[in-house]
């Protein structure tokens, strides 16, 4: 078991460590005038449902010879990359014209198939030679025809191949149906279809290094830069105004409240006390519900981990475009090696609480986020089959995902467990805890939880309200993310704004005398994962043509998964940064 468990790791290490190494796999080889390059069909599906792909041959087109599957990544399969051979063959510096690739009787229902999918602006993808292709199935004219019973449905039976090449490299291809080879779809009658593509070959000066650049290219393009770099400059303008404006103000408070605190321990003892240091012996009880409360922070602290691990990984350029799941399969891997954070982190917290049973809270950490991921998952899955699309996962890589977990992300989450219960940390409380808790005086409503929640989260969310469109264009679009540096600059934006206003929001807490402060913090932190969820309805309705119960069901289900992320990874760094302004605050008084 142990050298099994070994063995997974170093593969876990090598599928992340080793990706930018293998940003040619097929790639690198260098080819003779006549040598077969490798031209892969991925999928079709339709245009706006991105999350809705099916198997090329699903669609009744034909292979001239025998088809072969291409063994993908594990990261390949969860993006549902499902690559076979293709019909057409692309020989290194082969012309060809016009030549017939199959001929095939299309069916009756074939047929009622093919116009379904030009209905719904289907497009197909293949890679030749790892380079990324796509087209249209088809056209529908709709010219001068009001009434959608008179408008016309053609398949494209002719595809031209205009490929550019480097010595012996191949550089860059494009592909095009040719307007004038059309098949009528429109009536529910069998038709007879010559399948056939022209090869065209270009010599270009491009370097194999640059190949990709092209594809990033429309991400970077000044009028996109611009907008990007406008919404950083916006989000670092309003951020500067608005936290300096509460940082005055907390700071000139706190400034009074220390030199009248001060005053109050030289002047007579039968003074009263009042605002935050009236609850010092309450302020540092113990949470209710705590081992759901380190569990919580035991998650946030490995998914802000886990971040962390993701840019580093961008900015280093393993996410170059279409590199095809270099990005699921480092969040699967460096998810499962980060667990024994979240493991050591909880358990750690949850023995400081003072609480007994561990063993429970490491079933509560591991289950928290997995467990309703893994429930989303199920049904998610369940929808992709019945739809027989690729986003499917294939038994096999499902038993993986499962070992991962079972070798390596249970194991470690275990041991940073143990060693966080064995770590004997005490809870670091600057006061002496009284016995019983002083109650609660009465809060107006904009004191509540839910409003207070409102206000922390629409603040940091105002500072990424921009940038989460291109972001939502790229995974559910067919943009193309490479800014990564802007991003990461957002994302601490984001972090800085998250945990200032959740400071904030806490000391106006303990100013009322409402020292339940633990779960407030971490709900405010985390609200900003709400407002995302919220956006998902408006970027659903207003800003995409989403549809269908399978796109609709993917998109709410996965992005309900990904805020509940931002929830607890955020929720853990607003109670992080209110713990320590708390400590500070009290440990520069005197608390009797």
């Amino acid at each position: 078991m142990d050298r099994i468990r070994a063995f997974l790791v170093a593969v876990a290490v090598v599928a992340i460590c080793g990706v930018p190494q293998v940003r040619s796999t097929a790639s690198d080889h260098r080819y003779k005038a006549g040598d077969e390059v490798p031209l892969y069909a991925n999928k079709v599906g339709p245009y706006h449902n991105p999350s809705e792909t099916y198997r090329y041959f699903d669609f009744p087109f034909c292979s001239s010879a025998p088809v072969k599957e291409k063994k993908e990544a594990l990261g390949e399969v969860l993006n549902g990359d499902r690559l076979v051979s293709a019909p057409y063959k692309l020989e290194f510096l082969t012309e060809k014209e016009a030549e017939i690739a199959c001929k095939r009787k299309l069916t009756k229902e074939e047929v009622v198939k093919f116009r379904k999918a030009v209905s719904k602006d289907y497009y197909f993808q293949m890679y030749y030679d790892d380079l990324p292709i796509w087209g249209f199935l088809g056209k529908v004219e709709k010219e001068g025809k009001t009434d959608p019973a008179d408008y016309k449905y053609y398949l494209f039976k002719h595809l031209v191949f205009e490929i550019h090449y480097n010595k012996d490299r191949v550089i860059e291809i494009t592909v095009r149906s040719d307007p004038n080879a059309l098949v009528d779809l429109t009536e529910d009658v069998p038709v007879d279809v010559d399948f056939m593509y022209t090869v065209k070959w270009k010599e270009t000066n491009t370097p194999f290094e640059k190949r990709m650049d092209k594809y990033s290219l429309s991400s970077s393009l000044p009028h996109h830069l611009e907008i990007h770099w406008f919404s950083i400059i916006n989000s670092c303008v309003t951020v500067l105004l608005l936290t300096g404006f509460l940082a005055t103000i907390l700071m000139r408070v706190l400034k009074n409240d220390f030199i009248k605190y001060a005053h109050d321990e030289e002047s007579a003892d039968d003074q009263e006390e009042s605002g935050w240091k009236y609850i010092h012996g309450d302020v540092f009880r113990y949470p209710k519900h705590k081992s759901l409360f380190a569990a919580a922070l035991g998650s946030g602290t490995q998914l802000f981990t886990l971040t962390s691990f993701i840019f580093i990984l961008a900015l280093v350029g393993v996410f170059y475009p279409y590199n095809r799941g270099a990005l699921f399969t480092a969040l699967v891997v460096i998810y499962a090696l980060t667990s024994g954070i979240a493991g050591y982190t909880a358990a750690s917290f949850y023995c400081q609480l003072e609480g007994t049973n561990w063993v429970r809270n490491l079933l509560l950490t591991g289950s928290l986020f997995c467990g309703p991921l893994f429930v989303t998952f199920c049904f998610l899955n369940t929808v992709a089959i019945a739809y027989k699309a690729t986003a499917a996962l294939p038994f096999g890589t499902i038993m993986v995902i499962f070992l991962i977990w079972a070798l390596v992300t249970s194991p470690l989450l275990v041991l940073g467990g143990i060693a966080g219960k064995n770590s004997k940390a005490e809870f670091q409380a600057p006061c002496r805890t009284t016995k019983y808790p002083r109650e609660i005086p009465p809060l107006p409503w904009y004191r509540k939880t839910i409003p207070q929640m409102a206000m922390a989260g629409f603040l940091p969310f105002s500072a990424i309200y921009i940038e989460l469109y291109y972001i939502f264009a790229s995974v559910w679009g067919h943009r193309i993310y490479t800014i990564y540096s802007i991003l990461f600059i957002v994302f601490i934006i984001l972090l800085i704004v998250t945990a200032f206003i959740t400071v904030a929001l806490t000391y106006f807490q303990l100013a009322a005398e409402d020292h339940e402060w633990w779960w407030r913090s971490f709900l405010c932190g985390g609200s900003t994962g709400l407002f995302i969820y919220t956006y998902c309805l408006y970027y659903y309705n207003a800003r995409s043509d989403m549809s269908g119960f399978m796109q609709t069901s993917f998109f709410f289900g996965y992005m309900a998964c990904i805020c509940y992320g931002f929830f607890l990874m955020l929720g853990a760094i607003g109670f992080r940064a209110s713990l320590l302004f708390v400590r500070h605050i009290y440990r520069s008084i005197k608390c009797e």
